[in-house]
């Protein structure tokens, strides 16, 4: 079963349509989610089946936190809580650094432009020691705390900020609402934008019919 999805902004990749009918969004913040899990930081960091088990019910949402003795058990809530205690951003993975691993205000700017290295990781592999040591000795579960670094080592190749992923959300939403309430001025968009995306301009017409498009006979 793949999303019905074709043509629609950041969502018509044959990864995205697979996932859509899996996350199955309800609301705009699903959307959000949507744009940024199917990307190399949360897919290398194995957070997106974690994700799907606990937003469909199959896995408890928990909040791995420390030893009671180095912080306050909701440290990684206040971090996690909108993404059901799994990092989904970069903002969260920077978050998670500065106060799971305690980095300083310079270590945290190396952390930020190690990841900024897009498709190269550059120095972010001389950080790992540093941030799951810490983390482990502030009683984190060393899985938990190498699948944090992990997930920033796939944003050094590539991965979404929140406000990123909220920008292309809403395009999603409207291209969504355009392609189902206006099939045809839909698919003449794309057509008048060509070449672009990932169909050629038959697929776009066959999917236009699909849709009911009375004029798609005459594209």
């Amino acid at each position: 079963m793949q999303g019905d999805s074709l043509g629609v902004f950041q969502v018509e990749s044959r990864a995205q349509m697979n996932m859509l009918p899996r996350l199955k969004p309800r609301k705009f913040y699903d959307l959000v989610i949507e744009v940024a899990i199917v990307r190399p930081g949360p897919i290398q960091g194995d957070m997106v089946h974690p994700y799907l088990k606990r937003r469909a019910g199959k896995e408890p949402v928990t909040f791995p936190c420390p030893d009671p003795a180095h912080g306050e058990p909701d440290e990684l809530e206040k971090i996690l809580g909108r993404t059901l205690g799994v990092p989904i951003f970069q903002e969260q993975a920077m978050k998670i650094a500065l106060d799971a691993a305690k980095f300083s205000s310079e270590e945290a700017n190396q952390l930020r432009k190690a990841m900024a290295t897009f498709r190269s990781r550059g120095n972010i592999d001389v950080l790992q020691d540093k941030m799951v040591g810490r983390m482990i000795e502030r009683g984190y579960d060393p899985e938990f705390a190498q699948r944090c670094f992990d997930q920033i080592k796939g944003f050094g190749e590539y991965g979404f900020p929140e406000s990123h992923a909220a920008s292309f959300a809403h395009l999603v939403y409207v291209s969504s609402w355009l392609k189902w309430k206006y099939p045809a001025a839909f698919a003449c968009g794309l057509l008048n934008s060509q070449p672009m995306g990932f169909y050629a301009p038959a697929q776009i017409v066959r999917d236009a019919k699909e849709h009911g498009s009375k004029y798609a006979r005459s594209m």
